[in-house]
């Protein structure tokens, strides 16, 4: 997690630090930084108050595991925020806004190339969703056959015996 040092260390403070919602904003938007990606998404910055910034997180074991980092965590947000850094953290345990999600699931590996009679018959389907079903199922199909024909081997449709 590579975050990025200003040259010099106040100008985020002068740029943020004049309003308590600009500071906040600031240190939202450095927080995943502060963090990475994964502690990032299951927790969730609430508020600035009198210097400690709040934390929301799922439960008692992120607060612990969250306090044994507390001070990499400020030194992080320092780097960043400089004078508009808070000096502590604090925690409230409860359902945090941007939940984990699940992984999105790996691409689909490219279908082979559809047939020309297979593509000239689709356009004799005048409705467009019965023509994208037949195509679907149409490219299922092969990709079965050519998955039978690859594997081929003695009783499997070969000739060799």
């Amino acid at each position: 997690m590579a975050l990025h040092r200003a040259r010099d260390p106040d100008f985020a403070a002068r740029i943020f630090g004049g309003r308590p919602e600009h500071t906040l904003a600031l240190l939202r938007a450095a927080w995943p930084a502060a963090v990475g990606p994964d502690i990032a998404r299951r927790t969730e910055v609430v508020a600035l108050d009198r210097g400690i910034l709040r934390i929301k997180v799922p439960d008692a074991g992120w607060q612990r595991s969250l306090l044994r980092m507390r001070g990499d965590i400020l030194a992080r947000l320092r780097s960043v925020a400089g004078g508009a850094a808070p000096r502590g953290l604090g925690f409230v345990s409860g359902p945090v806004a941007h939940a984990p999600q699940a992984a999105p699931p790996p691409p689909a590996p490219p279908a082979p190339p559809t047939p020309l009679a297979v593509m000239e018959a689709a356009t004799a389907i005048p409705d467009p969703e019965i023509r994208a079903r037949f195509l679907e199922a149409a490219s299922g199909y092969l990709a079965r056959f050519r998955g039978d024909q690859k594997g081929a081997g003695p009783g499997r449709g070969s000739t060799a015996g």
